[in-house]
């Protein structure tokens, strides 16, 4: 064999040698790699846990809880992530398991949970609406038109008491003026072209709750024309006048202070009581029927100059049917004048339904004014 060969042999040996060495050595780093690689695994990713605390009512109490919310989401930023092998059960299931964890991390913080990040939000909003409640004044409707309406109609009345008017005069005028008042309500119910033109004209005269039926107007007629017709004229002008101004005042002082007192119970003594009105409007009603019973009796009565139809006396007493009763000066007037605040009050606070006020108040109170002085006739008899 020839040299040239054998060296040529000698060469390819080498180069086979050469590359199996370099092939089990790559086999080899490539082992290396693997087993590295698996088993180098995702680091656990820090755990935030979440704990209810009582928020302190300063603000300081919100900022240092937000700051370490703040820090623990920050913390979630240095977690390292590292390629792991896919085929590999084990970390497939702690990828999950991880990923569970941070769905509930960041469901708990929509929800509001853990630190009470949305609970102090919405707090703050309740604070903030209840600061506006408080803060902002509920607008009064006064009913100023209305009102002084209601207050002339008092007025009216004691010029016609004064003036000798006749009472049946009077009680034919207001039976003619409903003669047009009722079928123009009526139209009004029923034709919503002639309800526009009718509360353009006078809407301003009614209550909400009236443009959709009976116009208190009709009551108050009603309950006027009862006072006039059935009751003695110095009791049925007393009626009208309780109407007229203890109404008024109940309804004005009701609305003022009506909030600042409480609300009447629903019944006293069997009496059904509306609960919606206070106990500032019914001590309005009841001090204003008295200054009128007191004012009416012991200054306008012996006005008149045909004193001879009023029921109670400064020197007689009560007078019913020419009888005298000897409760007579200020002590009988003062008693009266406790009986007639009492009766406005009451009649002016009972819930007979759907009854008006307007019709009720005017017939309740004169007709317990009339009992009243009945009731003092009797006594006197007995006495006697």
């Amino acid at each position: 064999m020839s040299s040239t060969s054998v060296n040529q042999h000698t060469t390819i040996s080498h180069e086979r040698r050469s590359t199996r060495s370099l092939t089990s050595k790559s086999s080899s780093e490539s082992t290396r790699s693997t087993s590295s690689t698996r088993g180098r695994r995702r680091s656990a990713s820090p755990r935030v846990s979440f704990s209810s605390s009582k928020l302190s009512p300063e603000p300081s109490g919100v900022q240092n809880i937000t700051r370490k919310v703040i820090r623990k989401l920050e913390g979630l930023g240095h977690v390292d992530v590292i390629e792991v092998d896919e085929n590999d059960n084990d970390s497939n299931e702690e990828k999950e398991r991880e990923d569970s964890e941070m769905g509930e991390v960041a469901q708990s913080l929509l929800n509001g949970h853990g630190n009470g990040i949305a609970s102090i939000k919405a707090s703050e909003q309740s604070k903030a609406v209840q600061t506006k409640k408080n803060g902002e004044k509920k607008k009064i409707d006064w009913e100023i038109p209305r009102k002084l309406l209601h207050s002339s109609i008092g007025f009216f009345t004691i010029y016609l008491y004064l003036s000798q008017g006749s009472p049946r005069n009077v009680i034919i005028v207001l039976w003619s003026s409903l003669c047009i008042i009722v079928p123009a309500d009526i139209l009004r119910l029923r034709s919503p072209r002639f309800e526009k033109i009718y509360e353009r004209a006078l809407g301003f005269l009614m209550r909400e709750s009236e443009k959709h039926t009976t116009n208190g107007v009709i009551w108050y007629i009603l309950g006027v024309n009862f006072a006039l017709t059935f009751y003695p004229l110095d009791v049925a002008t007393v009626a009208i006048l309780i109407l007229s101004w203890a109404d008024t005042a109940a309804s004005t002082i009701g609305r003022a202070w009506g909030s600042l007192t409480p609300r009447l119970p629903s019944r006293i003594l069997g009496l059904p009581l509306a609960p919606r009105k206070s106990l500032a409007g019914f001590l309005a009603a009841s001090f204003t029927g008295a200054a009128i019973a007191l004012g009416f009796w012991g200054w306008l009565a012996p006005i008149r100059q045909q004193a001879s139809d009023v029921s109670w006396r400064w020197a007689e007493g009560v007078t019913l049917r020419g009888a005298q009763s000897g409760f007579g000066g200020w002590i009988g007037l003062g008693v009266i004048a406790l009986v007639a605040g009492l009766v406005s009050g009451v009649a002016e606070a009972l819930d007979l339904g759907s009854l008006d006020d307007n019709l009720t108040l005017p017939i309740i109170s004169g007709g317990c004014l009339l009992g009243f002085f009945k009731l003092l006739t009797m006594v006197s008899s007995w006495l006697a």
